[in-house]
């Protein structure tokens, strides 16, 4: 197979933190790459969110999502360094851990069984009575039994590493442009390219990254149309001072994630109700009612941003990675909630299939739909 610097065009849609990853890594490795959105570059789902970085925390059950999400963490800081050094902006990685909480018996007994399961996978984590609760998170409520550190997880600030990526792509000379029409077009065999405002772009890869907008992507034919849907998430942010709360913290039906401007970034809400952005009064009480359970001493912090995001979800949970039965067409969508966590890895292993034809895990295709019964198409 020829190298990337001797094949076609690679048209990235979606300008989201996947397919901004994805563009720079396939520019690394020497592709031509062109990025189109119909909508801000770095925003959507990618600005919405809270930059979790909780593989262990999540407890995800699902063990394909396990390793893909754990070998994500693993590889979060080199990516990170990558970013920060091609764009000169710091996007603020923290792995200075997740803090659960447990608030009654039933959640402390619940910490002690994932701590006892932590420390049978060797990972390192730090189980702690109510004292050790409250002196490393005093901003949490007194009646808190004990709490679990998991070490090595944490977050980053998705909207700065949404700007390092669009940075760090301009500087290698990656097109990443807004187009309201965008439409896919094929032969009777594969892909041939993409027709934007500015007439057809021939292209012998094309990537649908375009969130919870990947069914709809227009020309595709239907047996490659993704079943993704949007899952609506509120959030909020307090006003707090520097290091009052001090990890990313759960706290039974909500979570915060400390800043360095001085935001506590509070969430989230989920909702399946299309396309509807709206923030409501129900979803901002909900979050407010939580985190003030678990955290009373926020109550005088001012509240100082609201907003919503739209993620991608699948019926089983998992992302749909790869080929399609379009040559050339495939997609990198579908992440739910770990699309932050996930835009590395997911970068790689599509590279890895355009460069060097290495399969993605059944797990994660389209294919796996068909198989399993499952409605492919929107």
């Amino acid at each position: 197979m020829n190298s990337l610097e001797e094949r076609g065009e690679i048209v990235v849609i979606g300008a989201g933190l996947i397919g901004l990853s994805l563009a720079f890594e396939l520019r690394r490795r020497g592709a031509r790459v062109a990025v189109f959105d119909r909508f801000e570059p770095a925003k959507a789902a990618s600005w919405a969110a809270a930059g979790m970085l909780a593989a262990r925390t999540e407890e995800i059950a699902d063990e394909p999502m396990h390793v893909l999400c754990n070998d994500a963490l693993e590889g979060f800081p080199a990516f990170v360094e990558r970013v920060r050094e091609a764009s000169a902006i710091d996007p603020q990685l923290r792995r200075d851990g997740i803090v659960q909480a447990a608030f009654d018996e039933a959640g402390l007994t619940r910490l002690q069984a994932r701590a006892s399961a932590l420390a049978a996978a060797g990972v390192g984590h730090t189980l702690l009575d109510a004292r050790g609760a409250l002196t490393l998170e005093p901003a949490l409520a007194s009646n808190v039994l004990g709490a679990l550190l998991t070490h090595d997880e944490g977050s980053v600030d998705n909207r700065l590493l949404g700007r390092a990526l669009l940075a760090a792509l301009a500087r290698m000379h990656v097109q990443v442009a807004t187009s309201e029409e965008i439409e896919v077009e094929f032969d009777a065999r594969r892909v041939c390219g993409v027709r934007t405002r500015w007439g057809f772009r021939p292209a012998e890869i094309v990537v649908n990254a375009a969130g919870a907008w990947a069914p709809h992507v227009a020309g595709v034919p239907e047996e490659c149309r993704p079943p993704v849907e949007p899952v609506k998430g509120e959030m909020l942010a307090l006003a707090m001072p520097h290091d009052f709360v001090r990890h990313t913290m759960w706290l039974g039906g909500c979570y915060v994630v400390p800043r360095t401007d001085g935001r506590l970034l509070v969430g989230a809400t989920g909702e399946r109700v299309g396309f509807d952005h709206r923030v409501t009064a129900g979803g901002q009480r909900q979050l407010l009612d939580r985190v003030l359970t678990g955290a009373p001493s926020l109550a005088g912090f001012a509240l100082v941003e609201q907003w919503s995001g739209l993620r991608p979800g699948t019926p089983d949970e998992r992302p749909i990675l790869g080929a399609t039965s379009r040559d050339g067409y495939l997609l990198a969508t579908g992440h739910y909630r770990n699309g932050v966590l996930l835009c590395a890895r997911t970068a790689e292993l599509l590279a890895d299939e355009i460069e060097r034809g290495t399969p993605i895990d059944a797990a994660f295709t389209l294919a796996r739909f068909a198989e399993n019964g499952a409605a492919v198409g929107a």
